[in-house]
């Protein structure tokens, strides 16, 4: 996970934006005067992100008997993602990660907004800015409607936890042709148990292992030529300081991205230093 500045957006200000052009002024009447329960449930959002604990913010059906649960949805889907004002907010949280890469999985592009509690559950919190996350397709699909029951089943959320102070991921080289990498959550011994569960549920909610071995293969491929050439002229040792350089380099921009646990796994696995990446 990719650790972001959180919006700062007013979310009693961004619910009024979205229903400002709303046609139906009866319905917007009453949206208006549920703007202080909108603030409050920011409040109390914000109050959940700093204990971590966000599941013991509890589900609403509805707006408070004033509006319906999917009057609230429909803020969101019609004055915020359809082309009206509040798009504009909703694209400048879209577009915050740097390069477009998904803060969920630290590899695919950015595509649409996912709610870290589900607005389905979670009404009042539909266009809340600390609520919605810049996710790609495949995290947002995996996401859905999932909201954790308790302090070890919720997944990192990247506007309040930051767990890149050290390395917790790590990988292991599984001699074959092609050359495959495993990789697994190792975190310092030092963490307390809720963040070590934490940190391995976001791994295994979105499927992570998976998709940097399916990566890692395609990078062993890529540079399996080069290091054949390496090892030809210069030796084993050549190999691992090369693989040393490409991990301090990759650690230098993301200490727990995949390509440093693989680089680093890679520089010390005897088998594949001496030519094991050529089977």
């Amino acid at each position: 996970m990719r650790k972001m500045t959180k919006p700062t957006d007013d979310a009693a200000q961004v619910f009024r934006t979205c229903i400002s052009n709303m046609q139906d002024q009866e319905l917007k009447q009453r949206l208006e005067s549920i703007v202080a329960v909108i603030a409050d449930a920011a409040i109390g959002f914000e109050s959940a992100a700093v204990r971590f604990g966000f599941y013991q913010i509890p589900r609403t059906n509805d707006g408070t008997g004033i509006v319906t649960k999917k009057e609230l949805i429909d803020v969101y889907d019609k004055g915020m993602v359809q082309r009206s004002l509040g798009r504009v907010i909703y694209n400048k949280i879209l577009m915050a990660p740097p390069f477009g890469i998904c803060p969920l999985c630290g590899q695919r592009t950015v595509s649409s907004l996912d709610h870290y509690l589900p607005k389905s559950h979670y009404p009042v919190l539909a266009v809340v800015p600390v609520n919605l996350i810049p996710a790609c397709a495949e995290c947002n699909k995996i996401k859905s409607e999932k909201f954790p029951t308790s302090a070890k089943d919720q997944t990192l959320h990247p506007y309040y936890d930051d767990v890149d102070s050290e390395c917790w991921l790590s990988a292991k080289v599984l001699q074959g042709s092609p050359v495959a990498l495993l990789f697994f959550v190792k975190p310092p011994e030092e963490w307390c148990e809720i963040k070590v569960f934490r940190v391995k549920h976001h791994f295994e909610s979105f499927h992570l292992a998976k998709l940097y071995a399916s990566h890692s293969a395609v990078e062993v491929v890529d540079i399996r030529a080069s290091l054949g050439n390496l090892l030809d002229h210069a030796g084993v040792d050549a190999v691992k300081n090369h693989l040393q350089e490409q991990a301090k380099s990759r650690e230098a921009a993301h200490i727990n991205s995949w390509k440093t646990a693989m680089y680093r796994e890679l520089a010390i696995n005897e088998w594949f230093c001496s030519g094991g990446f050529r089977e």
